[in-house]
């Protein structure tokens, strides 16, 4: 046969209020001894009005709102104590919540998200019974009521199913200016912003939002400004130094306000500044039994990522390491078939077969170079084979290749045959950029450059970046 069914689902029509001086007037029925409201709300602002109406036949009334993202609902009369209750907590997370207001005598209820751990029950020293009028997300601004008065703005954001006296307010009828009336609210539609996706906040920065601007937490993420965007540490132990720091630990930002973090190095401020950055095996370190089938593989760890560690070798001038193999019939390069017996790698991830002191693409040790090595015949020291401890030590500056992160021993299984190894921390020095620029963070600040006495001409330029009105740029007390 035929069949035929039908699903009525409540028309869900939200409303929108725009401005703080936005407002939702509907009536009620005067007297009754139970006020009964629910609705639902979604907002990013930590205050606004959500509810009032003046209590029947009795000065005073009650204000439900927002503050600090917790609903709070407060009753006061003359001569009486204002009462409080709060539910709820960061409602203000731009989703929506339901909250259920019921009144009856001097009992009070408020349940948020039907959640029962998110409600609060009172007593209060007051009959409650309705009034005629129930002011939803602001009051109007003309004549003189009292239960709107309040020290907090407006609500801005949206609400929908509003609810009174458990029937549902039929929001076209509002549209229509049949029932209530309104000022400043957008009907059919919630037109809440969300301005923290995208997320603006650079480096982790936290984004929270209100109805017409977002905010972003920079605590604890080593920058600072309105986005995060500024490092509040400086890019090298150079320009430490020059701010007068003396010898410590300090975190660097080694590529300023990009995007990889700070991390934290060792600055000697001697004569010459060095960043030393350490890995996790700094100490003299004995190997026996390796061969090809079983290897000798040691991983290097470093106290930044190999990104923050690749912009900070970028930005030096000059950096090193210094890698030390102590043998005892140990061999590092002779083999007939050229192929080496141990090496090293590099950030580029590519096996190298020169070691401390010699160059990239010179298969060679330090003695091989200077040909001083114990063999003439070879090029290490090491390949001699002797039975005796000698060594192959020199410090490795082909930037392209530093840190070392792992190197590899094969020739420590005959009779007698024992290796050492240690590899000393990542050495830099010199900014290349800082030299380039010059920061002036205080009216007093200046840069001085020695010119030739009595010179007939002098060309001077240079670029400015600046927030301040006005200042000095340049300054010559010494002219003839």
């Amino acid at each position: 046969g035929n069949m035929s069914f039908s699903c009525l689902e409540p028309q869900m029509v939200p409303v929108t209020f725009l401005s703080s001086s936005s407002y939702l007037a509907l009536p009620g029925t005067s007297g009754q001894e139970e006020v009964s409201i629910s609705f639902q709300f979604r907002t990013w602002n930590k205050e606004g009005l959500l509810l009032s109406s003046k209590l029947h036949q009795a000065s005073g009334g009650f204000l439900l709102y927002l503050s600090d993202g917790k609903v709070k609902i407060s009753f006061h009369k003359p001569g009486k104590a204002q009462s409080d209750i709060t539910a709820g907590a960061g409602l203000n997370n731009g989703q929506w919540h339901s909250v259920s207001f019921s009144a009856k005598r001097n009992r009070i209820s408020v349940i948020v998200d039907n959640d029962v751990t998110s409600s609060a029950h009172a007593s209060i020293p007051l009959q409650i019974y309705s009034g005629d009028a129930f002011y939803f997300g602001g009051c109007p601004s003309s004549g003189n009521i009292s239960e709107c008065n309040t020290s907090f703005g407006g609500f801005q954001g949206c609400m929908r199913l509003i609810s009174i006296g458990n029937k549902a307010v039929d929001m076209i009828s509002v549209q229509q200016n049949v029932f209530g009336n309104f000022s400043d609210l957008q009907i059919d539609l919630c037109g809440i912003i969300d301005r923290c996706l995208p997320n603006y906040c650079e480096h982790g920065g936290e984004c929270s939002q209100s109805w017409n601007s977002f905010y972003c937490n920079c605590a604890n993420t080593g920058y600072k400004g309105a986005t995060c965007h500024y490092s509040i540490y400086e890019q090298s132990c150079e320009a430490y130094k020059h701010r007068g720091n003396t010898s410590g630990f300090y975190n660097i930002d080694s590529d300023g306000s990009g995007p990889l973090g700070p991390f934290l190095v060792y600055c000697n401020m001697t004569d010459t500044t060095w960043t030393i950055i350490q890995h996790n095996n700094t100490n003299l370190t004995r190997v026996k039994s390796a061969n090809r089938e079983n290897p000798h593989t040691v991983f290097f760890k470093y106290s930044a990522s190999l990104d923050q560690l690749q912009a900070t070798i970028n930005h030096a001038e000059h950096c090193e390491q210094e890698l030390a193999y102590h043998c005892k019939k140990s061999r590092l390069l002779a083999k007939p078939d050229g192929v080496p017996l141990s090496w090293w790698i590099g950030r580029t991830n590519e096996t190298q077969t020169y070691w401390g002191g010699s160059l990239p693409a010179v298969q060679k040790c330090a003695c091989g170079l200077e040909g001083s090595c114990i063999d003439s015949q070879h090029y290490c020291n090491c390949d001699a084979d002797r039975d005796e401890w000698t060594n192959d030590t020199g410090f490795l500056s082909y930037k392209e290749h530093l840190p070392v992160t792992e190197i590899v021993i094969t020739d420590t299984d005959r009779p007698n045959s024992e290796a050492a190894y240690k590899l000393g921390p990542l050495l830099c020095r010199g900014d290349r950029t800082f030299w380039n620029s010059a920061s002036f963070n205080t009216e007093t600040s200046y840069l001085h450059f020695p010119t030739f006495h009595g010179e007939l001409s002098a060309d001077v330029s240079f670029f400015f970046k600046t927030t301040a009105s006005s200042g000095v740029f340049l300054e010559n007390l010494g002219i003839q």
